[in-house]
């Protein structure tokens, strides 16, 4: 199984779902996460560290 950067979102949304579902307090750390996360794979950044 290869993980592209297309799973990459799917992975941290589950991830984060999770944990937001055993600890809610965490709510703002895990959407401020996923939201740097989404934005570094949507810049390409990840790309340049051949991720």
């Amino acid at each position: 199984m290869t993980i592209t950067t297309a799973h990459i979102p799917a992975i941290v949304a589950l991830i984060a779902g999770i944990l937001i579902l055993v600890m809610p307090r965490l709510l703002n750390i895990v959407v401020a996460v996923y939201l740097i996360c989404i934005g570094l794979i949507g810049m390409g950044v990840l790309r340049f560290f051949r991720l």
